[in-house]
């Protein structure tokens, strides 16, 4: 297991590594310059010089890709060109909304789609079967912008159970701010968990026609007893699968449920600078989420160990 988790470990940084290159080096060959931007198209030439200067964009790509890395080692993440405020102080503030954001609809996903898979797959090809692959198909169909717009038709406007949008803060409580994301984690939840149910279903039914599964039933136990001992266990590395590349998503990918629902987080905050040509802001973000996505990969590797270990020599 140490050499594995080493192997892995060693992977992560590798990918860290080629990812702040391309983050880097991509961002910075977009078209547009941040001083010119900031001081807008009447500026003198030798003003703009100066901003270039205060902001450190007159020196070389190379020296300010290790200056960015470096200081993304030690925590400081640079300062906004835009707002003048550090990077970090401002990606803290979001990600205390994306981040409780995403695990919200992660475990709402997981508490509607593994049950209806098992569900699907304990009754293949009979009607409740057929109900949930309909329920699931049509979730992955409709857009989450526009089921996110019915919900604030229904249950805001119509209803006025919740807030149409915006952010009641943690200060406000636990409960205040839990009330704020449920229409945006209902959103971002349900088409995962129709994709995660599909996975479910199919993972479970390939297992439950193997061979060892024959043997256990013909050993005498129960369908409750070989599904729930041996199917879902066996089950579950698909399903880890994608439930990390779920969290990646939802942490990554909320921007325009967080649009929608006027959210403070990470992925407005993103839209924001492009905007803005705020490159620290973008670049460091990026990173964040980039960063994210591996770790949240690296912890499913070694899960996929944990759940079986034959894998361990494999990898």
């Amino acid at each position: 297991m140490g050499r594995y988790f080493a192997k892995r470990l060693l992977s992560l940084f590798v990918s860290l590594l080629v990812a702040s290159w391309v983050i880097f080096f991509v961002v910075e060959i977009a078209p547009g310059d941040p001083a010119s931007f900031m001081l807008g198209i009447n500026a003198q030439p030798d003003t703009i010089a100066a901003l270039r200067s205060e902001l450190g964009l007159d020196q070389s790509k190379l020296a300010r890709y290790i200056s960015w890395v470096g200081g993304m080692l030690t925590g400081d993440f640079g300062t906004s060109y835009t707002y003048r405020t550090p990077v970090a102080q401002m990606v803290a503030d979001r990600l205390w909304v994306s981040l409780p954001l995403a695990l919200f609809a992660l475990i709402l996903s997981t508490l509607i789609a593994l049950p209806a898979g098992i569900f699907a797959a304990s009754h293949p090809g009979k009607s409740g079967d057929i109900a949930v692959m309909s329920a699931t198909q049509l979730g992955i169909a409709v857009p989450n912008f526009w089921f996110a717009m019915m919900l604030v038709l229904i249950f805001a406007i119509n209803l006025r159970w919740f807030s149409a949008g915006g952010f009641a803060g943690w200060d406000a409580g636990a409960w205040a701010a839990l009330r704020s994301l449920t229409l945006p984690a209902i959103a971002l939840a349900l088409p995962q968990a129709a994709i995660l149910a599909r996975v479910m279903r199919s993972a479970l039914l390939d297992i439950l026609g193997e061979d060892f599964i024959r043997t256990a039933r013909a050993k005498g136990l129960s369908q409750r007893q070989v599904l729930w001992r041996h199917g879902l266990r066996n089950a579950l590395i698909p399903v880890l699968t994608i439930i990390g590349l779920q969290f990646s998503f939802l942490l990554a990918g909320a921007i325009i449920i967080e649009q929608v629902f006027y959210l403070p987080g990470l992925g407005r905050l993103v839209f924001q600078a492009i905007s803005a040509r705020d490159l620290i802001v973008v670049e460091s973000v990026v990173m964040l989420l980039v960063f994210a996505v591996i770790l949240v990969n690296f912890l499913v590797d070694l899960t996929y160990a944990l759940v079986d270990p034959r894998l361990r020599g494999t990898r």
